[in-house]
């Protein structure tokens, strides 16, 4: 039997109850219930709305290009060996900057901006250096800010990591995502322990001030032998943070998922078991179990404004930036602005057309009403803080105690007197808790649109 300690053990009935499908909440309505009616001239008056704010932005920077495409990959990402690729999104995504501050303003606050994808690191020196100025040419940058990249190990050298923090990014993210080479077979990314030990090594003598490292449980082949050897092997890089996500197994909408052996996924109680003892181990050598996946030293900021209360949630994941608004570029990117959410056309031909026609490249958005924004609230504090005051839900406390009795007599939760508290089992469950709090669920087709939640 798995000994994870202090960690609570999923019992077979826990899992078998509540192992379903469902959203992860970075946003609130989620992607689904957007819709085409929200149009690019919806989009253009939010960013104008942020302007007159006057209030900080994050800024998030798709990068859609990867060397080669992983298996278990569930971003929208294409393919390239050709530097002039490259060179032509950057074109365009020049022109989608330019569109975005005709709007919102020029040298608007940032506080944080963040590069994804698709591998940004994939970029040369030199196309490196002219995206990061196509930022730092139209937003100011707040003395604080964190910039923060994510990495493929496999493609990084100790110069671009010197070059990456001379231009000014302060945090890297590396997909490592499993450290065994006959899962890294099974998923098709190989990448050895020595490699990533050697880039997190430069990394830190680059003088990075946050180190990330990316896991995943759930993949094919996984087993607790080897997830926890790869476990060991990660806490002995000491990263700052870590997050542990799901694997997502969803090939009706990523076609090259279906290369992967379903016989050989987990199945529900060994991938609950992979995460309790991830749980467990990060734990027990001083990490803190942030919100749903995410784990940081104590010491870090995102450990210090969870302690606070003061722990955000958007597109980008767990922060601390008190951002009031999310821009984002690139194709398939979404921003979260002015009470709104908009999404960037995801096929690059249709996102570039749109651009070289004058127009923002909004596909679908939606305008929040005041009980989805209260309901976002709701969700985004139970998520953060893991707790829920009663007179922050739309409901009587008589209709929350009635939503949430299920998990109450399961011991995932307790109710007190102004709020409900989860309990340390009720923790693996928060997924499951916030759908209770989702108007809009019902009609979402959750099995075909979502990941597990536990």
């Amino acid at each position: 039997m798995l000994n994870i300690g202090a960690v609570p053990m999923l019992s077979p009935e826990l899992l078998t109850r509540y192992d379903t499908a469902g959203p992860r909440y970075t946003s609130y309505p989620t992607v689904p219930v957007w819709n085409a009616s929200f149009t690019d001239d919806a989009y253009a008056a939010a960013l104008r709305a942020a302007k007159d704010t006057r209030t900080p932005v994050a800024l998030y920077a798709h990068f859609p290009y990867c060397a080669m495409k992983c298996l278990y990959c569930g971003c929208n990402a294409l393919t390239t060996s050709r530097p002039e690729t490259v060179d032509r999104y950057l074109d365009d995504l020049e022109r989608e900057l330019d569109l975005v501050v005709s709007h919102l303003g020029q040298y608007h606050s940032t506080v944080q901006m963040h590069w994804g994808g698709g591998t940004p690191n994939l970029l040369s020196e030199q196309q490196l250096s002219r995206a990061f100025t196509l930022f730092a040419d139209r937003f100011h940058f707040t003395s604080n800010a964190e910039l923060s990249i994510e990495a493929d190990p496999r493609l990084v050298s100790p110069e671009q990591l010197y070059a990456l923090r001379a231009l000014g990014f302060t945090r890297i993210s590396f997909g490592v995502q499993d450290l065994d080479a006959n899962v890294q077979e099974a998923i098709g990314r190989m990448q050895s322990i020595e490699l990533v030990r050697d880039v997190c090594t430069s990394a830190r003598d680059a003088g990075f001030a946050g180190l990330n490292v990316d896991l995943i449980y759930g993949l094919p082949r996984q087993t607790l032998d080897t997830f926890a050897k790869t476990i060991e092997q990660i806490i002995e890089l000491n990263p700052d943070r870590i997050a542990c996500f799901g694997y997502a197994h969803l090939p009706a909408q990523r076609p090259h998922q279906r290369l992967i052996d379903e016989a050989e996924l987990p199945d529900g109680a060994l991938r609950a078991a992979l995460f309790q003892m991830a749980v467990h181990e990060f734990t027990r050598a001083g990490y803190v179990w942030i919100g749903l996946d995410h784990f940081a030293r104590a010491s870090d900021p995102l450990a210090r404004a969870q302690a606070a209360g003061r722990l955000h949630r958007n597109f980008m994941g767990y922060t601390t930036m008190p951002a009031s608004h999310l821009v984002g570029v690139g194709m398939s990117a979404i921003s979260d602005t002015a009470g709104s959410f908009a999404q960037n056309e995801p096929a690059l031909g249709a996102w570039r057309e749109r651009i070289h026609s004058g127009r923002l490249p909004t596909v679908r958005g939606h305008t929040l009403s005041d009980d989805d924004q209260q309901r976002q609230r709701a969700i985004l504090h139970l998520m953060c803080n893991l707790e829920l005051p009663y007179d922050a839900v739309p409901l009587s406390r008589d209709q929350v105690e009635t939503r949430f009795a299920r998990f109450e007599a399961d011991g995932l939760l307790r109710f007190d007197h102004d709020r409900l508290s989860v309990t340390a089992t009720g923790r693996f469950f928060i997924r499951n808790m916030a759908m209770e709090l989702d108007a809009y669920l019902p009609s979402q087709q959750a099995a075909q649109r979502f990941s597990r939640t536990v």
